[in-house]
């Protein structure tokens, strides 16, 4: 596939303005896509973007198929006349950090908030308010490989207190069907509502992909390599992971000690059972990433390396410390993958502990890699992390969801790895965001993306993630007043200057000098 030169922002759509607690399908995303024309930026990236669950990470989420229901946008449930203004009005007095001046979110109080509004909204369109009956019926049909089973699953989590599905009785945890058939039979109602959640987020979500795709923009959507044990996926598919009789995983996900952790990330994501994706032809992945296309223009595969090899923790362990690499799907994943979808395109995610096997399975299907130019400061210079090193086929940033911010990564460096920064880039602490955003957009790479922390020289308190911490993670917002002309500008310009402006066709490369 032909990368276009071009050049892209980072942004999760819970950090987008809003008055309801968090960012949201509405207004806000309308405005973030007019943001993006005016900076020429051709790409926005997002993280996950599935029902979340415990810690709220995106990461970990109810289904690999379904929606975030907290991004449906109650302005636009208006518009289809399922919420009044007044109801409105009041949801948005019950965030302070609502309006104006927009804080981190508050996930409890936004999720007990926003349900209430999906439940009122679900109970007028059952009154026969709004014309949606039609694409609502529509999507259900469409949908009905995944929604039936998630649907089902979120009502009996509900019915259960939230209980993990290993711990409800046991007929319904094993799927028998008469557990399941009465289950669906007492729970229509709540059933019927999850269905209907699904469908608010992916009429709205279309609605923006329609508006970004329309100017010119491009979305970047993140698929996780692993599923939550708590989710309709596992649920729903025992015999493709590796579980004990009771459902509970016998071993589990992570990374080994490395740059983010000196103890590992333990993720406790069940395994999969390899040999029985192989035998369905990878079925299952291949379904899951035909319905992120469906959403996503461009795919950034997470933790690329566990399809070569992937760290194994016996379950009840504490820490990711102990562990065992085991070989992952290799080749013969990305053949099904590409025979099936030839011209998908994808990102590997091709960091941590990275082993050469990684690199040739990435080269073999001519997959783009990612530089993270936070990592080049720490040794000389051969580091593959500077931008001198690229190569053309990559994505450069300047940090990602799980680095710290441009300003914040040179508050807290060790001095020498400081020093080499500074000096390399020829600016001092103050301009080193910018420095480091004008490096990424200069490089060779195909492609530059940027966090819009980095865009507005955040320190610390713009961090969305640090991995391997329990809670306080996800919840960074901007405000709209956050984003100042000259920044947009400063973009723009630097698009222009490197080749990475809009007016370079999709597909094209720009052309050769003369």
């Amino acid at each position: 596939m032909i990368y276009p030169r071009r050049s892209g922002v980072l942004l999760h759509p819970t950090s987008l303005p809003g008055r309801f607690g968090i960012g949201d399908l509405g207004p806000a995303a309308d405005r973030w896509i007019d943001t993006l024309v005016r900076a020429r930026q051709r790409l926005w990236q997002v993280l996950p973007l599935g029902p979340t669950g415990f810690g709220d990470s995106p990461y970990q989420c109810f289904s690999a198929l379904a929606g975030n229901p907290y991004l449906v946008s109650p302005e636009r449930l208006a518009d289809d006349g399922l919420l009044e203004a007044a109801e409105l009005e009041a949801a948005a007095r019950d965030h302070p950090s609502g309006g104006a001046h927009d804080g981190r979110i508050d996930f409890g109080p936004v999720i007990e908030s926003k349900l209430a509004l999906l439940d009122r909204a679900f109970a007028r369109f059952r009154d026969g308010h709004g014309a949606l009956a039609g694409a609502f019926e529509r999507f259900c049909r469409e949908h009905a490989a995944w929604l039936d089973d998630f649907a089902l699953f979120m009502a009996l989590k509900r019915d259960q207190g939230g209980r993990p599905w290993t711990d409800w009785d046991a007929g319904l945890a094993r799927r028998e069907p008469d557990a399941l058939a009465a289950a669906r039979e007492r729970l229509a109602l709540h059933v019927e509502s999850q269905r209907f959640q699904q469908f608010l987020f992916f009429r709205q979500w279309g609605a923006v992909r329609q508006r970004a795709n329309a100017n010119g923009i491009q979305i970047i959507g993140d698929v996780p390599i692993f599923v939550a044990h708590d989710s309709a996926d596992v649920w729903s598919h025992r015999e493709l992971f590796l579980l004990d009789d009771a459902g509970r995983p016998t071993v589990v996900a992570g990374v080994p000690p490395d740059y983010f952790s000196t103890t590992g990330q333990l993720w406790g994501n069940p395994l999969y059972r390899w040999d029985m994706h192989v035998r369905s032809g990878y079925a299952w992945w291949i379904d899951r990433l035909r319905a992120t296309f469906r959403m996503v223009d461009i795919v950034r595969l997470d933790h690329f390396r566990g399809f070569a090899g992937y760290w194994e923790v016996p379950a009840g362990l504490p820490t990711a410390e102990h562990g065992r690499w085991v070989t992952g799907p290799g080749a013969g994943f990305f053949s099904a993958v590409f025979a099936a979808m030839p011209e998908a395109p994808i990102i590997a995610e091709d960091l941590g502990e990275i082993t050469p096997d990684v690199f040739v399975l990435r080269d073999q299907f001519d997959l783009p890699g990612m530089k993270i130019l936070q990592f080049g400061f720490g040794t000389g210079a051969t580091n593959p992390f500077l931008p001198h090193n690229f190569p053309k086929h990559c994505i450069a940033y300047t940090g990602t969801h799980d680095n710290e911010t441009a300003r914040g990564w040179l508050a807290s460096a060790p001095e020498h790895e400081r020093a080499h920064a500074l000096r390399y880039l020829q600016c001092d602490a103050a301009a080193f965001p910018w420095a480091l955003i004008r490096a990424a957009e200069a490089s060779v790479a195909h492609t530059a993306i940027v966090p819009l922390q980095d865009v507005l020289e955040q320190g610390d308190e713009g961090r969305m993630n640090l991995p391997g911490r329990p809670g306080g993670n996800w919840g960074w917002r901007f405000r709209d007043e956050d984003i100042a002309d000259w920044r947009l500008e400063r973009l723009a310009e630097m698009a222009e200057l490197y080749g990475r402006a809009d007016d370079v066709p999709l597909g094209e490369e720009p052309p050769a000098a003369s």
